[in-house]
Parts: C-alpha cells; sequence; structure tokens
C-alpha cells in the first residue's frame, strides 16, 4: 500500500535536522519573489530551527512538512497548516517551492494532499490562503486549484519600501470534493 502522503511526484514528510540548508534556500528564493523580507539568518539559526522542528510536538491541525520529490529524495518545498479555528471549520495554509523546482507539479500535487488530509479527515469545511497581488504564478496556480477569489486587501502589506495587496483566496471542501470527483471521471 503506498502511504497517504505520497503523490505521483511528491511525498510529505516531517521536517528532518538535516533539511535546513533546503529550508535557507527558500528563505533566499521567497525574498528574490518579494514575497518575504526578513532580517538575515545564520546558518546556524536554521540548523537549530530544523533540529526543534524535527524534535517539536505536533500542534493539532497547524504543522509545517517537507515536499520530497519521489523520484529523486530531493527537498522541493514545504507546504502546512499555519493557523487553524476547530470550531468553526477554517484553516490556512501555505506553500513554497524552490526555484529550482518550479513549474513541476510539486505545488499543486502537495496541496491537493494537504487539502484531502484536512477536508477528508480531520474535517474542515473551509480553507483559505493569503497571496501577494504581485504573485502571479501562485494566483494561477490556487485559481487552477479550484480556489475562489474572496477579496483584495488593498495597500495591506508593506514589504520592500512599499505597499501591497493582499488576495484572500478561499475553497470549500465541497468543491473541492467535486473538483476531486470531475478529476477521477476524466481519467
Amino acid at each position: 500500500m503506498t502511504s497517504f502522503w505520497t503523490g505521483k511526484r511528491v511525498r510529505l514528510r516531517s521536517i528532518e535536522p538535516d533539511d535546513w540548508t533546503a529550508f535557507m534556500r527558500f528563505a533566499e528564493d521567497e525574498e528574490g519573489l518579494g514575497d518575504l523580507l526578513q532580517l538575515p539568518r545564520s546558518a546556524e539559526g536554521y540548523r537549530v530551527w530544523a533540529r526543534e522542528q524535527a524534535a517539536a510536538r505536533s500542534d493539532g491541525d497547524c504543522f509545517q512538512l517537507a515536499i520530497e520529490a519521489v523520484d529523486t529524495g530531493a527537498i522541493v518545498g514545504a507546504v502546512g497548516s499555519h493557523l487553524a479555528d476547530p470550531r468553526a471549520g477554517w484553516f490556512e495554509y501555505g506553500v513554497t517551492i524552490g526555484s529550482d523546482h518550479r513549474r513541476k507539479g510539486y505545488a499543486a500535487e502537495a496541496v491537493e494532499l494537504l487539502l484531502t488530509f484536512m477536508f477528508a479527515e480531520r474535517r474542515y469545511h473551509r480553507c483559505q490562503a493569503r497571496v501577494f497581488a504581485h504573485n502571479e504564478a501562485s494566483l494561477v496556480l490556487h485559481r487552477r486549484l479550484g480556489f475562489t477569489e474572496e477579496g483584495r486587501l488593498r495597500d495591506h502589506v508593506f514589504l520592500a519600501g512599499r505597499h501591497h495587496d493582499l488576495v484572500m483566496m478561499g475553497m470549500l471542501a465541497d468543491e473541492f470534493a467535486e473538483l476531486r470527483r470531475s478529476a477521477v471521471q476524466q481519467t
């Protein structure tokens, strides 16, 4: 039997201490996209963070997983739920893919695995994602996955010396289930 966490292209797994170099590269890639600007962190800071992640106990429905390419075993990105309200039935997630691994289907498959877990196993009703308006690739990905643009917060984020719009994307569990049914029927 194949693991629930393994798709055709990716496997989602816990973060291991040796993953620190990949996460350091992802942070650099995000800054290059204009999606993240934080104080520089030392290599030792990334090593400590990865060790802490590897040893951390699960925080309920908030977690971060490494995205590993099935064919090479390389860590290509990360995906996780970072806000969750089980009583109201919603969660918010994020995904990042290293610049040299983009446009290969890794993000889409990782998000589908995450959504399947959160909707079918954890019984959440709604997923939301915040996307910088200037990140066209992420907006295209979310629309292709079936997310709906639910709103735009004008000049909501201050980044790299200027304000940027933030696009709120959302998907309901029944919308995701219908998209999966349609995909199965087409194959």
